[in-house]
């Protein structure tokens, strides 16, 4: 359906979710909430899906948190309740985007503010249009970051420059977070779709296994010693090294041809 908050595209193994509230800057409502969690975790168990990509409608890609209806449960009975929202939908949501075995990747359109700059740095990859920015504007509502920010933006960009981004929100354009680290590739509006549509492809027709291994691994390391790191990489290597596709690569790096990967 057109009318949906969160259009849902499956095709040749990449699964495209794209916020569609255009009129509201694909801020985040309770059924966008719901709607984005469920295809995100939908899409990471499907097996047919190999790689992901996030990108939103019209001139933002997602400012966060749908601040009209906040303010409208604020002044309701239901004001116990509001904050569940982050139990609720945004920590399934964004522990499906950064723990899924498969490559993501955030097509930033525009602005990603607040939980919308939140799910974009969960990504693997972030491609920015050459209009868009980034703005962890919770400081601006007098909320703590959430959606995984305190987890992803200091790996990003270090812990002094993460507080100041946080402690003074601004829209950071998309040129500056190419040289700070929240954007991976920078590129003409008129190119991004192309561009992750190439990206997104050529992810899809890898060894998805060795992806998701590669991405926990790294998770891993982040929080973990250097000698417990190195047993997960054992494990991730007699794991991936078990696959279809680290056999059909062997052969076909014996035979000079370039190897076909079927994600398993």
């Amino acid at each position: 359906m057109t009318d949906s908050p969160v259009l849902v595209d499956v095709a040749a193994g990449v699964a495209t979710l794209t916020l569609n509230r255009p009129e509201a800057m694909n801020s985040l409502d309770v059924a966008t909430k719901v709607a984005l969690r469920d295809a995100a975790l939908a899409v990471a168990e499907d097996p047919a899906v190999r790689c992901v990509v996030l990108t939103g409608t019209g001139r933002a890609f997602c400012v966060g948190q749908d601040l009209k209806e906040h303010v409208e449960i604020l002044h309701s009975d239901r004001r116990d309740s509001l904050f569940g929202t982050v139990e609720e939908h945004y920590n399934p949501l964004v522990t499906a985007l950064a723990t899924m075995p498969k490559p993501v990747v955030a097509a930033v359109n525009g602005v990603a503010a607040g939980a919308g700059a939140s799910l974009a740095m969960a990504c693997d990859l972030r491609v920015l249009s050459d209009t868009a920015g980034f703005n962890l504007a919770f400081a601006g509502v007098a909320l703590s970051c959430d959606t995984g920010a305190s987890w992803t933006l200091p790996r990003l960009v270090g812990r002094a420059k993460a507080l100041e981004l946080l402690y003074f929100p601004r829209t950071v354009p998309a040129a500056e977070c190419l040289e700070l680290g929240p954007a991976t590739r920078v590129v003409p509006a008129g190119e991004l779709a192309t561009t992750v549509a190439e990206l997104a492809t050529t992810l899809a027709a890898g060894p998805t296994v060795a992806y998701g291994a590669m991405r926990r691994s790294v998770a891993y390391a982040a929080g973990h010693g250097f000698t417990e790191a190195l047993d997960l990489e054992s494990a991730m290597m007699q794991q991936t090294g078990a696959t279809a596709d680290h056999e059909a690569a062997v052969e076909a790096f014996l035979s000079k041809q370039r190897p076909v990967f079927e994600g398993r």
